[in-house]
């Protein structure tokens, strides 16, 4: 798969997130501690922003700012409904200050 340096690790504040354009995509990258997650940026429920959304650091999830549906950081799953679909997920890694994420062309 390819990938695409797409920012910065400053980018994406602590225990937040940021949306990313990827090749025409929107990305949610969130930050937890020392680890990276990508996911779809836009909720599978309804047409929000899920990095807009209310991120729990301790349950690895983000709630939906709209309908407050939840998904899992690691899989795309949704944990709470109204949501039953899961988003997708993307390998997301940083090198030094460099952001990249992997992604289907």
């Amino acid at each position: 798969m390819p990938s695409i340096q797409i920012g910065s690790l400053a980018d994406v504040p602590e225990g937040g997130a940021k949306k990313f354009d990827v090749d025409g995509t929107p990305v949610a990258v969130f930050r937890v501690g020392d680890e990276l997650f990508a996911i779809d940026d836009t909720c599978s429920h309804a047409e929000a922003s899920l990095s807009e959304g209310e991120v729990d650091a301790d349950e690895l999830c983000v709630e939906c700012p709209l309908h407050g549906a939840s998904f899992d950081l690691r899989s795309g799953r949704p944990r709470t409904l109204p949501a039953f679909e899961p988003v997708g997920t993307y390998r997301v890694w940083a090198e030094g200050d460099a952001l990249f994420v992997e992604y289907d062309a």
